[in-house]
């Protein structure tokens, strides 16, 4: 008659895969996925993952999480948890996940064009996930920009609302440098258009003529050859 303590070493080996698959560690597979996906986001990760039931679930000894396709890491959502051996399942598992961080707001109505001052906007700190994509988080980021379009008090300000200063004005009057080789040519013009700094902008010649130049910091064109 055989030992009974030669079939131990097969039902600890058992145990251990039934072990690993625990609500925990399901659980646990999911957060540690959310935080590498989201670690470079700036702000305050919370998590809640919802009770989950892994009692009908075929052993595992390896998890693999995913996001499911179209899904967001952000506000409540499902995190998709695949066993890669010796069974093969999937689970998703629901979880609450908000991030914490600072951005900001303008204070009052601004019109395009303006020039952002300290006093025009205010950092705001709350739940970022659902903000619009490209959202500031830095005050210093946009003061002394120029705003692309009017916007209401109290909106979200997106990077795609700010632009470099304008240093050139459309209709204004402005110096053309053309510079070459051994040379340099100053003329007057009128701009066709705002510009920044460093961004090309066209000027109508007293000529009639129109030609294209860099803007520069102190407002005037130049043009190189």
């Amino acid at each position: 008659m055989r030992s009974p303590w030669l079939f131990l070493p097969c039902l600890l080996t058992l145990a251990g895969i039934a072990d690993a698959n625990t609500p925990e560690i399901v659980a646990d597979t999911a957060e540690r996925h959310v935080r590498q996906q989201l670690q470079n986001l700036p702000g305050k990760i919370s998590i809640t993952i919802s009770p989950l039931d892994t009692s009908r679930l075929p052993p595992c000894t390896a998890f693999e999480a995913y996001t499911p396709a179209g899904g967001r890491l952000i506000g409540r959502t499902q995190i998709g948890v695949r066993c890669l051996g010796p069974s093969t399942f999937t689970i998703l598992v629901s979880a609450q996940i908000a991030v914490t961080g600072n951005y900001v707001t303008t204070s009052k109505a601004l019109r395009g064009g303006q020039v952002i001052e300290a006093g025009d906007i205010i950092v705001a700190s709350g739940d970022i996930g659902n903000l619009p994509s490209g959202f500031v988080l830095d005050a210093a980021a946009v003061i002394g920009k120029t705003l692309r379009n009017s916007i209401g008090p109290g909106q979200v300000l997106r990077s795609d609302q700010i632009m470099a200063a304008l240093v050139i004005r459309q209709g204004q009057n402005v110096k053309v440098i053309s510079t070459g080789s051994g040379f340099s040519v100053t003329a007057e013009g009128k701009a066709v258009a705002n510009a920044t700094i460093g961004q090309l902008v066209q000027v109508k010649m007293p000529s009639g003529q129109t030609v294209t130049g860099t803007a520069r910091a102190d407002g005037s064109v130049e043009i190189s050859f």
